[in-house]
């Protein structure tokens, strides 16, 4: 075989491409801040490429940005200057000022990162499309957050999203809230994973993770639900038809997965809402005080669909005396459409659950067969035992 030569005006085109690849991009812009004033200034000068390092201390709320716009090879990072010790944003609820930390309209591709959010009475973080549906933010990332200390009482959410796709919610926790930790309002396309919520003393806390308003394509992915209050995971809702994103379909939720999560006390894990399908699988539910799980019916325009078709599987679920029902179905909703495969079902005196349908392949046991999950620290082990690949330790 002949090999042909090199031609040597290729080898200059190759030596141009990569000499240009090397070469930091004109825009990228590293901004180190420690004071409220550097701050906003760079945020309001923040662009694609820009990367805003905030230094360790206390900054006031009431941060506002609209139209910021990386792009996939230049996103715009805000973050905190030292991981091991991030900045404060206080609102006014703790000594601080201002009702939201940081409110982004209409952006696509920011990350925010090890930073502490406390003490806003409106929300903790408001991320949203700037009411135009049809320009959604976008490729949004929130990772090593602390929100904690939101509302304290009434529709409060520490994280609020409405019109945002694309995005990861990774390694953050929550504490302490009014309405949601996190609620999502025609979300699309998203995952949640790595986090920890937990409720707190004093504050009304309704759920900790809720996806409404045509909300779509979401994942809730190994994390950890403390006490959170009534709900853990409203898998749906109840949204005004004005809000939802990019139209009114014909369910609040669709196409979401919660899958290798602990659940740990609470009034009720996961309720599916108004929503169509839903899998729910490898997760571990403990100690919860009334239902493990809901079928509900909540929006009653005329062209939602009854809740219908949630498949729930390999599941591990324990329980005492204060459950003595399993599932909660409301009226209005298409139980029978609901499907129920290799759980495992542990209650303290050995009673089984009464379900819509035949669960296939069940466990069931008495007692409680782990220690409760309220810690990395006591996450149980996959195991060769009763359980199976059944729960959580099995994603």
């Amino acid at each position: 075989m002949q090999h042909r030569p090199t031609r040597p005006d290729a080898i200059a085109f190759f030596l141009a491409l990569l000499s240009f690849a090397l070469v930091p991009s004109a825009h990228a812009a590293e901004v180190r801040v420690a004071s409220d004033a550097a701050l906003r200034e760079a945020l309001a000068a923040a662009s694609a490429g820009t990367t805003i390092l905030i230094a360790p201390g206390t900054y006031r709320g009431s941060l506002a940005r609209s139209n910021l716009h990386g792009t996939a090879d230049e996103p715009v990072l805000i973050a905190g200057a030292d991981p091991a010790n991030p900045p404060e944003l206080v609102g006014e609820a703790a000594g601080g000022h201002g009702t939201v930390s940081i409110h982004l309209s209409d952006v696509g591709y920011v990350t925010l990162r090890d930073m502490v959010v406390r003490g806003f009475p409106g929300n903790g973080l408001n991320i949203d499309d700037g009411g135009s549906a049809e320009s959604p933010s976008h490729h949004v990332r929130i990772e090593r957050l602390t929100v904690q200390e939101t509302g304290p009482q009434g529709n409060h959410d520490g994280l609020k999203m409405s019109g945002v796709d694309a995005f990861v919610i990774a390694d953050c926790m929550f504490r302490g809230w009014g309405g949601s930790a996190i609620d999502f309002v025609g979300c699309h396309d998203g995952r949640v994973e790595r986090c920890r919520f937990e409720g707190a003393e004093g504050f009304s806390q309704s759920n900790a993770v809720q996806i409404k308003g045509g909300s779509r394509s979401i994942r809730v992915l190994e994390s950890l639900f403390v006490d959170v209050g009534e709900r853990a995971i409203n898998l749906g809702g109840s949204t005004g038809l004005a809000y939802f994103r990019p139209a009114v379909g014909d369910s609040e939720a669709a196409d979401v997965e919660v899958a290798g999560n602990r659940f740990v006390g609470g009034t009720a894990a996961v309720a599916w809402v108004t929503a169509d399908g839903g899998h729910v699988h490898h997760n571990t539910f403990v100690g919860q005080t009334k239902w493990v799980l809901r079928i509900l019916q909540e929006n009653q325009d005329p062209r939602m669909r009854p809740c219908h078709d949630g498949l729930f599987e390999d599941n591990l679920v324990v329980v005492d005396d204060r459950v003595r029902v399993w599932l909660n179905v409301g009226p209005g909703t298409a139980p029978e459409s609901f499907h129920f495969r290799r759980n495992a079902w542990y209650a303290s005196d050995g009673r089984r659950p009464q379900l819509p349908t035949v669960d296939e392949d069940p466990i069931y046991g008495q007692g409680q067969p782990l220690t409760e999950p309220r810690s990395e620290a006591s996450r149980p082990q996959a195991t060769d035992g009763p359980i199976g690949d059944r729960g959580a330790h099995a994603y």
